[in-house]
């Protein structure tokens, strides 16, 4: 089997989605798919990638992988890597294909039959430039669009949120209020009245449903040390699950000092990228939970690896997902796979609103668990009039171009 055409496919729609398709002289086609930088993925991977892999079988997935990280660096989660994760993706989908065998098979089999999700409260505006009637909030006509506004609720009416996760299996919600108090300081200051605003949802969560929802505290790196150490104080009373990326990821022995300074668990981090950027958080015991995200540090090849680090430090894993559907996809195979997985990030504005436009199957979201598809490969394929809808930009590098 040899590669003999690389697409890449983005959505004005959705324009930080960038899905990339292996196209094969035995008629198989691979998907892969990175979120951010779009524009800069697709140059990468038709001036940089294509060159290397046209031509080659796509199934030596490790020597095809290590030829393109000489490009990109072990490090990195940038365009370069997004791309090198797409492209990887696609291969590993190829040979699920190729072998008839999902892709949790191929990694060694089931771990759990499914996994408890947790809600990330985004809306559907998070990622989705505009919706068919105008503004993604407004399209009340595409399944369940308009019900799960998540980010308005969450700063808004917390309570009543939590409550209606608790209804639908949610074993925990993750929400960022702080996020909007932190550029009057570029995030090195932090007021009383704002501490105390910032605080008011989760008073509102354990006020509606007690202690029975995790709430997951996203930092997004806004804060430094300090700061993030006096935000982190004041929501100890809540008691919360974990707390994300609280700073930036630059420097594991303050990374450290901010784990060490809580009971609360640090979660860490999909801002960095490949295996080598996991072991310095490991080593330095930086974090209680590593989270990442395959679609940004090197696709299933890197995943497997992260995995088996966390695993030999005795640290649980959860992927990153509050991107597209593949990614969603990927990340059940995964999670269903890895046995230090323990819960599964959701967007349920995505999943129920615009996720199966674009892909022909996604995983089963029920009761509060998430259930990995059986198909060959990762068991799923782009719809087939994404690639004829207008908003598409589809850029193609062939074999014989290369002549």
């Amino acid at each position: 089997m040899k590669i003999t055409e690389i697409k890449t496919i983005r959505l004005k729609e959705f324009q930080n989605l960038c899905y990339v398709q292996l196209l094969t002289d035995e008629g198989l086609t691979g998907l892969g798919e990175t979120f951010f930088s779009a524009l800069a993925v697709e140059g990468w991977v038709h001036e940089n990638a294509a060159p290397i892999l046209l031509g080659r079988n796509p199934l030596n997935i490790e020597k095809n992988w290590h030829e393109l990280i000489s490009f990109v660096g072990g490090k990195s989660t940038g365009a370069e890597s997004r791309g090198r994760s797409a492209l990887d993706i696609a291969a590993w989908d190829l040979l699920g294909k190729a072998s008839g065998q999902p892709l949790y098979q191929l990694l060694g089999g089931k771990s759990r039959d499914g996994i408890p999700v947790y809600n990330t409260c985004a809306g559907y505006h998070y990622t989705q430039k505009a919706s068919r009637t105008g503004h993604p909030s407004d399209d009340k006509g595409r399944g369940q669009a308009g019900r799960y506004e998540d980010y308005d609720a969450f700063m808004e009416r917390a309570g009543e949120l939590a409550q209606d996760l608790l209804e639908q299996g949610y074993t925990g919600m993750k929400i960022w209020p702080f996020d909007a108090y932190c550029a009057q300081s570029g995030g090195h200051y932090i007021s009383p009245a704002d501490l105390k605003k910032g605080c008011e949802p989760f008073a509102k969560i354990r006020e509606a449903v007690g202690d029975r929802i995790e709430i997951m505290v996203e930092l997004h790196s806004r804060w430094d040390l300090p700061a993030a150490k006096k935000i982190a104080k004041a929501l100890e009373e809540f008691n919360p699950f974990w707390y994300e990326d609280p700073i930036q990821m630059y420097n594991m022995d303050a990374l450290r000092e901010f784990a060490r300074s809580t009971r609360v668990p640090t979660a860490a981090s999909e801002t960095v990228g490949g295996v080598h950027s996991y072991q310095d958080i490991c080593r330095e015991k930086a974090a209680d939970i590593l989270i990442f995200d395959p679609t940004w540090t090197g696709g299933v090849t890197e995943a497997r690896k992260i995995a088996a680090v966390a695993e030999a430090h005795e640290l649980p894993i959860t992927t990153h997902d509050c991107v597209g559907p593949l990614s969603y996809t990927l990340d059940a195979h995964l999670s269903t796979w890895a046995p230090n997985a323990f819960i599964q990030e959701t967007t349920r504005a995505f999943y129920h609103g615009w996720y199966a436009d674009i892909l022909t199957n996604i995983p089963l979201l029920k009761d509060g668990k998430v259930y990995t598809l059986e198909g060959p490969g990762l068991g799923t394929e782009l719809q087939p009039d994404v690639l004829k809808r207008r908003d598409a930009v589809i850029r193609s590098t062939k074999l014989s171009d290369m002549a």
